[in-house]
């Protein structure tokens, strides 16, 4: 399950926007092989238990998939042949050990939810999650999103997209690292349908104030104002984290952001 919430040190969306590979493994990643990609995560090594990986071992090769492998990235995903069914499709980036991801799609179990991080220790647990609660409407790609957005996913194949807690790179010099910066928004404008959620959070001020400009300005989206919220194709309530929690009491406040395309 999602367990990241809003602490800097435990992200999920700090894990995915521009590295083509997981962390641990070598090599460029960009679509120029000469140039690498400024990545929106922090390295970091991370080990799963003896339960999870054969949780991993026996699923993986059904519900999961890797963005790239070596240089190559993944083909075009046949999502209806994934899930065995057509039906509307979010994408989450950065769900980090999944507890958002997994309680919004037992909540939505008419929607289809790809779940894409770089960290297996997370992808682990959400996995393990889905095995113990017999959820079967996600499905799991490690690796970076935009390689997800780029080469995966068409336009206007996608209901909805959750960014939740993106590392906010609160240095200045490494704003540049922030996920949700003008290019990706239009990435993700293009693969939304009409009608489709751009749904943000965040509990770093100067970010939301980031995310806002660059939402407001993509002209392919519209803010969604508060008394729409509840018509439109997916759910945007969250379940507050521990994490979360604890950010808030230590007096961050949470901004959601909302856009549909128009």
């Amino acid at each position: 399950m999602r367990d990241h919430g809003p602490m800097c040190a435990q992200r999920g969306a700090e894990s995915v926007a521009a590295s083509t590979r997981p962390p641990e493994d070598s090599g460029d990643g960009s679509r120029d092989l000469t140039h690498r990609r400024v990545t929106s995560f922090r390295n970091r090594r991370s080990t799963i238990t003896e339960p999870q990986q054969e949780t991993w071992d026996r699923l993986w090769p059904k519900l999961g998939m890797q963005a790239r492998v070596g240089d190559q990235p993944a083909d075009l995903l046949d999502v209806a042949a994934w899930f065995g069914r057509r039906a509307p499709l979010i994408l989450e980036i950065g769900c980090g050990t999944g507890t958002s991801t997994l309680a919004m799609a037992q909540a939505e179990p008419d929607t289809d939810v790809l779940a894409v991080e770089v960290y297996k220790r997370g992808l682990a647990q959400l996995l393990s999650a889905m095995d113990r609660e017999d959820v079967t409407n996600i499905r799991l790609i490690r690796g970076d999103a935009v390689d997800v957005l780029e080469r995966m996913l068409k336009p206007a194949m996608l209901t909805g997209v959750r960014v939740f807690f993106p590392d906010p790179w609160p240095k200045s010099r490494h704003h540049k690292r922030r996920l949700l910066q003008p290019s990706n928004v239009a990435l993700i404008a293009d693969r939304l349908r009409p009608g489709g959620v751009l749904h943000a959070a965040t509990d770093h001020a100067g970010y939301a104030e980031q995310i806002a400009e660059v939402g407001d300005n993509e002209p392919r989206l519209r803010r969604v104002p508060a008394e729409r919220i509840a018509t439109l194709p997916i759910s945007t309530s969250r379940p507050v984290t521990k994490y979360e929690t604890k950010a808030r009491h230590a007096g961050s406040a949470v901004t959601e952001l909302i856009w549909e395309r128009v």
